[in-house]
């Protein structure tokens, strides 16, 4: 058996570069992607949005319901713990909900309502909040911000509210005001812009206050 007459000798001269070596296959792979596959990146739609909402607010049991409920709040300045009261007595979250009068959806929209509103499709989740919130908006602005008058308004007609200077003496009516009046825990609902409905109705987490205003 024979051995080889010399081993190799690594000079340690040759170590100082490894350092730069490293460095630049680092700056290779990273500009590159090389070595890396979408498998091993973070995922840029991993979202963890729905620890935002506020504690407080109630849930449809469907995240993704829930967050259309609570944009379409916040686009017309509304407290969406309201718009959760009110879809809750109108339709248990039912998008496909049918009441023998002909109201649909979510917000349980008479088929004028919805098209004054601009709702062409009532049983389309979103159409369907973005009509509903925007005649609960008008609606509570229209009473300056009375709770029990507005949903007198939204279940029997704000000519009915006009014509009885008050809720309308029909017992659906005031049984549905008393209801979700009692849900929502209060009697008067401002009626900020849209821009400010997060501050004003403690849409957001206090962490986020300081970025929210900085943001105005």
């Amino acid at each position: 058996m024979t051995f080889p007459r010399s081993i190799p000798h690594l000079h340690l001269g040759s170590f100082k570069f490894a350092p730069f070596a490293v460095f630049a296959l680092f700056l290779f792979t990273n500009l590159t992607g090389v070595f890396f596959s979408h498998a091993f990146a973070p995922n840029a739609n991993a979202s963890t949005e729905i620890e935002s909402l506020p504690f407080d607010i109630p849930s449809s049991g469907d995240a993704a319901t829930d967050w259309m409920i609570f944009r379409a709040a916040e686009r017309q300045g509304l407290d969406p713990r309201f718009v959760h009261a009110v879809i809750w007595q109108e339709s248990k979250y039912k998008p496909q909900a049918l009441s023998h009068l002909g109201a649909q959806g979510l917000m349980q929209l008479m088929p004028a309502t919805a098209r004054r509103f601009g709702c062409k499709d009532a049983n389309d989740p979103a159409a369907n909040l973005e009509a509903g919130t925007k005649y609960l908006g008008w609606l509570l602005k229209r009473f300056d911000g009375n709770v029990a008058l507005a949903l007198a308004g939204y279940n029997a007609g704000e000519g009915a509210v006009d014509k009885y200077n008050g809720v309308p003496p029909y017992n659906e009516t005031q049984n549905y005001v008393r209801k979700i009046t009692a849900r929502y825990g209060k009697t008067f609902h401002p009626v900020p812009v849209p821009s400010a409905a997060k501050l004003a109705m403690n849409m957001i987490k206090q962490g986020s206050l300081a970025e929210a205003a900085a943001t105005e």
